[in-house]
């Protein structure tokens, strides 16, 4: 029995977007707009890993001045920089940051940032030893925003079809904040 147990497949976590390698997932309209709801944000914002500029937009239509870059080039905002070891100071950062590097996006923005850091991670970031001792421990998030209903990242120009089955939230760094983290859930989308 346990040898079955070892030997049964496992379930991928590779996204469809993702077998090229480079960790792409447009972010949908309304996840960034539920952000900027309930989140104000005071001066200039970082959209770090902009791809295509799916955010930066949204974050623009809300009348911020936005600088847009990320590591590869995929036609919007200036590529090749890397966030994470870039020597750029901002007030604030607002991004989904590829998952295979979010630990040390939240890093990188908490040390580059005057104001706040917003990033759109897996709920299960809350989750690991590292992180509780490396992030939480020391600059624990001042808000997260749950989301009740689950996000489905696709690829630009595919068919969209069925709901997404991981859980996400917005993680927060203010600066300006004291206290514990406050835990909320995100008002449902009007559909």
């Amino acid at each position: 029995m346990h040898e079955q147990l070892l030997l049964a497949p496992q379930p991928t976590t590779k996204r469809i977007a993702d077998l090229a390698g480079d960790d792409f997932y447009p972010t949908p309209e309304w996840a960034t707009q539920a952000l900027l709801e309930q989140e104000s944000f005071e001066g200039k914002v970082w959209e770090c890993a902009c791809g295509d500029g799916s955010m930066s937009e949204v974050i623009e239509s809300h009348g911020y001045s936005v600088y847009s870059s990320d590591l590869y080039d995929r036609g919007y905002g200036e590529s090749g920089v890397d966030f994470t070891t870039a020597n750029m100071k901002f007030d604030n950062v607002i991004t989904n940051p590829p998952f295979h590097s979010a630990e040390k996006f939240v890093l990188s923005g908490i040390a580059n940032t005057t104001k706040k850091v917003a990033l759109l991670l897996r709920l299960a970031f809350l989750e690991s030893s590292r992180r509780q001792t490396n992030i939480f421990n020391i600059t624990p998030p001042a808000r997260i925003w749950v989301f009740s209903e689950r996000i489905t990242f696709y690829p630009k120009g595919a068919v969209r079809k069925g709901s997404g089955t991981t859980a996400y939230a917005w993680f927060v760094w203010d600066k300006a904040h004291t206290g514990n983290t406050e835990l909320a859930w995100l008002p449902l989308r009007k559909k």
